[in-house]
């Protein structure tokens, strides 16, 4: 979490030095972010299905190039779950679950389709990279909040499995998207829009390629390892035999994804500064005193 701290901190500070006395058409904006969030992979291979997502929210701060292109950058956060029991039919019997937290940084070059200087609305999208921290875990057949990477469940780490490497829990990201956004004053628009990150790990939701023989498992990791690992068992009528070693668990070839989709509200940070100013100066004026008494 510390590079993620890190680079959290260098880039709203960027940022608020680039907003100070610039023009009205080229000054830096504070964007705020709420919506919804959720993932493809495994446990839900289908693309933007917001049944199951969870609230979201985030702030971005952009700083105009020119008339078209602009960067941004900022911070989201939100929580992503997903269970066999809501998947497709021939993978309910797997009976896996997880739930995340997902906390991330984005750095972004945004292009804006219509001159949002002289329009009071335009589409936009944007393209860069986002680092994001994720720590998946679920409950066991217990009600017991377990976390998942230190289990092992497919072999990561193992020495009897060289090529089951452990996964990081922050990774970096695709960042990818669109809006657009309606202009209510020259220093204030609203907006929607739709966030994609595309990551580099198959393991946001601790699923990826295949089981591992579970005697093995339960050696290095333990009984709830292996209970996590394979939960058919759960279920009625579910196998209740372990699977053999190398049995299909996920789909490597494919990595995950997670989205936002909501509404912004952008305000021009030069705009916030003079609100800043009145309340300062109103404050002010309040606290002089008159004079109790006048003589004539």
């Amino acid at each position: 979490m510390k590079p993620l701290r890190v680079l959290s901190v260098t880039l709203l500070c960027i940022f608020f030095y680039y907003a100070h006395a610039q023009e009205s058409d080229k000054a830096a904006s504070i964007s705020l972010f709420t919506g919804a969030i959720n993932y493809q992979g495994d446990l839900n291979p289908n693309s933007f299905t917001f049944k199951h997502s969870n609230f979201a929210a985030g702030i971005t701060i952009s700083k105009p190039l020119n008339r078209w292109f602009a960067l941004r950058g900022g911070m989201n956060i939100g929580k992503i779950e997903a269970a066999d029991k809501w998947n497709r039919d021939d993978l309910k019997s797997r009976n896996l679950s997880f739930t995340t937290s997902v906390k991330e940084v984005h750095l972004a070059l945004e292009v804006s389709v219509l001159d949002f200087s002289t329009s009071r609305f335009t589409p936009y999208f944007y393209g860069g990279v986002a680092l994001f921290h994720f720590n998946p875990w679920t409950y066991d057949k217990y009600g017991t909040k377990t976390y998942l990477k230190p289990l092992s469940t497919e072999g990561q780490g193992l020495p009897q499995f060289r090529d089951r490497k452990p996964y990081n829990l922050t990774q970096l990201a695709l960042s990818f998207g669109g809006g657009a956004k309606f202009k209510v004053t020259d220093g204030f628009s609203i907006g929607i829009e739709l966030n994609q990150r595309k990551s580099f790990t198959d393991y946001i939701d601790d699923v990826s390629s295949s089981y591992v023989d579970g005697a093995i498992l339960q050696q290095e990791k333990g009984n709830k390892a292996v209970e996590l690992a394979y939960r058919a068992d759960e279920i009625p009528g579910g196998r209740t035999i372990f699977p053999d070693h190398g049995d299909q668990r996920g789909t490597p070839s494919e990595m995950d994804w997670y989205y936002f989709f909501g509404l912004t509200m952008e305000m021009k940070l030069n705009n916030l500064s003079g609100i800043f100013s009145i309340f300062r100066n109103n404050k002010a004026v309040a606290g002089q005193r008159c004079p109790r008494n006048i003589n004539y």
